[in-house]
């Protein structure tokens, strides 16, 4: 609200709605502003870090493991060969077992109890990973890729940005799994050609990466001083152009 947005608030729900809404908000958390502008910026860029982790991880092994073997480096690429020495199934299919038994794990853990929750999805977690890798059905660095991922995923501030990035990264292991690399940056350009084409109230969704405004990057991915940050958005277009202290 201090930046100009509109806070929209609903009777009987504990939750408020924000508009208008952009990319960067989904990335931003209250605690960027509690610290120091260089340990929020830290913070912030390796929120940006992990949401591409959580989308692209599982979709660029496929793509390195089943199709582009030559841009792993040798040591690497002998050392996951030996990994996957024995299982039956193609990168595409040990993915997607892990990742819908991971994705059922955590919908499993919101619906129980929170202690009960918290050991399902831990306990469970390790306990199927273990089986699956002594069962020969995975290998132990597809495991790795696919907790990395999870992990990942967890960074992100906002639940519903959360579940759209678990939806992408669906979309991206099929695309890599028919076109390999080409497939993954295919379908990293269809997704930058639609958000670029979403619009919140008027406002651009992608902004202020698109269109581009320099003036609003002191907030992006960077966080700046906060004496540095007295104007609000351009983007926003509010009548007044000054901060609420």
């Amino acid at each position: 609200m201090l930046e100009g947005r509109v806070a929209i608030f609903l009777e009987g729900s504990p939750f408020a709605s924000i508009a208008p809404a952009t990319f960067t908000m989904l990335l931003q958390s209250p605690e960027d502003y509690y610290e120091r502008w260089i340990a929020g910026t830290l913070v912030r860029c390796l929120r940006y870090f992990a949401a591409f982790v959580s989308t692209f991880g599982p979709s660029l092994y496929i793509s390195l493991i089943s199709f582009h073997q030559g841009l792993i480096p040798t040591k690497l690429a002998l050392s996951i060969a030996g990994t996957r020495v024995g299982v039956p199934f193609p990168s595409i299919i040990e993915v997607l077992i892990m990742e819908v038994s991971l994705e059922i794990l955590r919908e499993a853990g919101l619906r129980l109890p929170k202690p009960i929750g918290q050991t399902v999805g831990i306990v469970g977690g390790l306990v199927i990973g273990d089986a699956a890798v002594r069962a020969g059905i995975v290998s132990p660095f597809m495991v790795i890729v696919v907790a990395v991922t999870a992990i990942s995923s967890f960074a992100i501030p906002q639940y519903s940005a959360g579940i759209s990035l678990r939806i992408l990264r669906f979309l991206a292991i099929f695309a890599a799994s028919i076109l390999g690399l080409y497939g993954v940056v295919l379908f990293f350009l269809l997704l930058c050609s639609h958000l670029v084409k979403l619009k919140s109230f008027g406002v651009p969704y992608m902004s202020p990466a698109v269109p581009y405004r320099l003036s609003d990057w002191k907030d992006f991915i960077l966080r700046a001083p906060l004496r540095l940050m007295k104007k609000r958005p351009k983007m926003l277009g509010t009548r007044n152009p000054t901060r609420e202290d």
